[in-house]
């Protein structure tokens, strides 16, 4: 069995993976990380824990401790030149960030045509990976949350809002909530371009705005929860495939 953990801007992603399919999921808030250890505590048979992190060293370090009395000590992704039959091309791989290597990862074992692998959290990540497994770039961009309460912060006038998505809003409220999902399905559509006459493209999206995104997209798309963990048990079970 393997414990999988996927450590973001906000949470933190957990999934039981063994006998290829998974045994269990969930998600902590950061200040919840000590639940982890109970978890481990009550699952039998962990011989491994194997995740992504981009929350930073106090996380990571966290997790650790938890995890010390019941587990194996976690190892960590690390972003390289090619794993999994996906081929990296930012210009130096290492710097591009492990969830949206985990995610590619994931993405490549799902669909083998070319794909545009969006994750809708704190912040937006749209990546281009081709048909052949080539990770050609991506954009990095406020999520949509991030984007309201940005205009919240620095406005005089206009409030954190809760408003709906709708075509031509009539009030500020919608204006802002339609504005912010516009900006982000409008970045996801532009860089769909480089795809869209390809066969089978597709753009996998996940997160937790994928389902408010999903509302302003007009391309093909097929919502995938927990891309970065479907790619860490790739990575972890899959790590020499070609």
């Amino acid at each position: 069995m393997i414990l999988l953990i996927d450590a973001g801007n906000t949470r933190v992603k957990w999934g039981l993976f063994g006998d290829g399919a998974w045994q269990g999921e969930g998600a902590l808030e950061h200040a919840r990380i000590g639940e982890l250890g109970a978890l481990a505590q009550g699952c039998t048979g962990i011989t491994r824990v194997f995740g992504s992190n981009v929350a930073g060293v106090e996380v990571a370090d966290a997790i650790a401790r938890t995890l010390h009395d019941h587990t194996p000590a976690p190892q960590w992704l690390r972003s390289s030149a090619a794993c999994c039959g996906v081929r990296n091309a930012y210009d130096q791989p290492g710097q591009l960030g492990t969830d949206r290597w985990a995610a590619l990862i994931g993405a490549r074992a799902m669909h083998s045509a070319a794909c545009l692998v969006v994750s809708a959290g704190t912040a937006t990540t749209i990546d281009i990976l081709d048909a052949d497994g080539l990770f050609r770039g991506g954009l990095i961009l406020p999520g949509e949350h991030l984007m309201r309460r940005s205009l919240a912060r620095d406005t005089a006038q206009l409030p954190l809002a809760d408003g709906r998505f709708v075509a031509a809003p009539r009030n500020t409220a919608d204006a802002i909530a339609s504005g912010c999902l516009n900006a982000q399905a409008g970045a996801v559509e532009r860089m769909f371009r480089h795809i869209a006459h390809d066969a089978g493209a597709l753009c996998l999206l996940s997160g937790g705005g994928a389902d408010a995104l999903a509302e302003a997209l007009e391309i093909p798309f097929r919502r995938v929860d927990n891309l970065v963990l479907k790619g860490l048990a790739v990575a972890a079970t899959q790590p020499d495939t070609p």
